[in-house]
């Protein structure tokens, strides 16, 4: 699991959307609060952060991290100003174990993310090597790619999200606002009928597979 905090909302998606492609699990935050509270829940294996945040700054949220007995040892990535070369002594100084200079190429991005967590002793292949299936329907990270009945189906980063959160919980039943949390992000303010048009695009797309999600009637969505 791959932790991100970075407020700018475009950044982060895509950052999130290359790591996730490349086969890792991510969650994104806009702030150090809602990181501080997915750790309580869950210690990653890596931290991105970026050093301009709004409310506490990244080299805050380092110098906690590194504070903390269970975030002590977990490899933190920190994302500077180009030519911030204070920034970067900084963070270095405070134990980031690595740095990237805004702006950066996403193919550099996720292969210093990889070459760190080699580094730290991180299983990749085993994280690269994840396939979720549900009857006809396949979903595989690493490759990012989903076939239905045979066929690849091409899906948007949300379809794609959408049926990764169903296919990994087959059974479980989401409701929209649940959906929009868990996919669109958890401050994100949109109509739940967003979910609808997604769940009916996707059905499509999937064909005849496309039966596997399953509408519960008053209450969401699940996978069966």
């Amino acid at each position: 699991m791959i932790y991100i905090v970075e407020d700018d909302l475009e950044i982060r998606e895509m950052e999130a959307y290359a790591l996730r492609s490349s086969g890792f699990e991510v969650c994104a935050f806009d702030c150090a609060k809602k990181l501080d509270e997915e750790v309580k829940v869950c210690v990653p294996d890596l931290f991105i952060l970026d050093i301009m945040l709004p409310g506490e700054d990244g080299l805050s949220i380092l110098k906690r991290l590194r504070a903390q007995e269970s975030t002590r040892n977990v490899p933190v990535i920190m994302l500077t100003a180009k030519g911030s070369e204070l920034d970067k002594v900084k963070g270095l100084d405070l134990g980031a174990d690595d740095y990237i200079a805004k702006p950066f190429g996403i193919l550099e991005f996720v292969s210093r993310v990889k070459a760190l967590l080699r580094r730290s002793g991180m299983n990749l292949e085993a994280e690269e090597s994840k396939i979720i299936s549900l009857d006809d329907v396949t979903l595989d990270e690493a490759k990012h790619t989903v076939v239905a009945g045979g066929d690849n189906v091409e899906l948007t980063y949300k379809e794609y999200e959408l049926l990764k959160l169903l296919l990994s919980h087959p059974g479980v039943v989401y409701s929209r606002q649940q959906i929009l949390e868990k996919i669109w992000g958890i401050d994100f303010k949109m109509d739940t009928r967003t979910v609808d048009m997604h769940i009916k695009t996707l059905r499509q797309k999937l064909g005849e597979q496309g039966s596997i999600i399953q509408t519960i009637r008053n209450v969401g969505y699940k996978a069966q």
